[in-house]
């Protein structure tokens, strides 16, 4: 495929370009900030590879018709206006960027009514076991059992909870009985009082270079679940959201998930 990388500076950038073209695909499109400083510069200077032979610019409709596809890692406000881009130029979309707000996800999924968008908080096929397993023991499990949820990052992270977590706490509410409403406690502080049946709890550290780790803990009176995964490097997620690329290939308009990628 001829793909397109947007955040391509960026740290998941460089491995979503050193795997795309690993798997043979041609880099069409590299798309990174204005005044960025890998603007102008050719990509083969981040991933030395003649498939990585283009030129770093900014993103653009023009850009955009060169490829079968975009890859996105930026930011929100970088990720909306390369939706409306893309919604213009009919192109598909991998989307693994996090931090939106409710608006922000609201418009990820009106650009889907036009265009073909896989849209993920976390692009592992490893983390997207992990959503399932969590459905399944929620919907086993009773408030009998206390949920949290401690997720750890590298010290350069700018969103917490991890868009991975906020999923995670979505999926137990979603599926376990009496929890649909349940109040998030973000950490804990001070005389908090008794924890209750009512409440998850949400808890974020950021450290040194940790790639990402997420645990979800059901805790009862005499015994514990955890249901834990650790990522030993970004090559996992940059393997996944190639793969969701691969996917996309021949897709119409829709919002599809890693769910529809695993086929489960």
């Amino acid at each position: 495929m001829n793909i397109g990388i947007c955040g391509i500076g960026g740290r998941m950038g460089a491995a979503i370009l050193n795997i795309a073209v690993e798997r043979g695909h041609k880099l069409a499109g590299a798309f990174d900030a204005a005044g960025s400083k890998y603007s102008g510069m050719n990509a083969t200077g981040i991933v030395n590879n003649s498939l990585a032979d283009c030129i770093v610019t900014v993103s653009d409709e023009a850009a955009l018709l060169k490829t079968d596809g975009v890859i996105d890692f930026s930011s929100p406000a970088a990720t909306l206006l390369l939706l409306k881009q893309a919604a213009a130029s009919k192109t598909p979309l991998v989307i693994g960027t996090t931090g939106f707000n409710a608006d922000e996800i609201n418009a990820i999924r009106d650009a889907s009514a036009t265009i073909p968008v896989l849209f993920s908080p976390n692009m592992s096929l490893g983390v997207n076991l992990l959503f399932k397993l969590t459905e399944l023991a929620s919907s086993a499990l009773t408030t009998d059992y206390d949920v949290e949820i401690f997720e750890s990052h590298h010290r350069f992270k700018k969103d917490a909870p991890s868009g991975t977590a906020k999923r995670l706490l979505e999926v137990v509410k979603e599926n376990m009985k009496g929890l649909s409403s349940a109040r998030t406690v973000n950490g804990r502080e001070g005389i908090t009082g008794e924890r209750t049946s009512s409440e998850i709890g949400m808890h974020a550290m950021r450290g040194g270079n940790i790639i990402g780790e997420h645990t979800v803990f059901y805790v009862g009176m005499d015994e514990r679940i955890e249901l834990t995964h650790r990522a030993a490097g970004r090559e996992a997620f940059a393997r996944g959201a190639v793969a969701a690329m691969e996917f996309l290939a021949g897709k119409g308009p829709g919002l599809y998930s890693m769910y529809d990628v695993l086929g489960i």
